[in-house]
């Protein structure tokens, strides 16, 4: 088993390099950083994490996405790993979106775009120590 990963999820590649750099730089090698420009295949990636025991600590992902939303997408993760914490990091969610995020994936936080790197960071942090307890 390797690092626990924190994985991004979002369809503009120019934001999944700018959160991979500032989490690399905030964490360090502490954790693995995955990115993927779809829900769909964050899913794939998700089910290869599980089959190779490999721990998903974190998912940051966009709302307004090609195929499954982010809220959605969000809800099915936590149906199978609810300890997993979950932000949404979005300029498009609308309120229902983000209050179904709340009450039917548990979600840690939601940031609007454009984000502030501290409290991105910041989040994770907070959210890590809910499945630390």
């Amino acid at each position: 088993m390797g690092k626990p990963v924190i994985l991004c999820v979002d369809d503009e590649s120019v934001v999944l390099d700018s959160l991979k750099i500032q989490l690399k730089k905030a964490f360090q090698d502490e954790y693995f950083y995955e990115t993927t420009e779809s829900a769909d295949e964050a899913l794939e990636i998700i089910e290869e994490y599980e089959e190779e025991e490999t721990e998903l600590i974190v998912i940051v992902s966009d709302w307004l996405m090609p195929g499954i939303k982010g809220d959605e997408f969000l809800i099915q993760v936590h149906q199978k790993f609810p300890h997993v914490v979950k932000i949404l990091l979005t300029g498009q969610a609308n309120e229902d979106a983000i209050e179904r995020a709340k009450t039917e994936a548990k979600l840690h936080r939601y940031i609007p775009k454009p984000w502030n790197a501290e409290e991105l960071v910041e989040s994770i942090k907070s959210g890590l120590k809910t499945i630390d307890n």
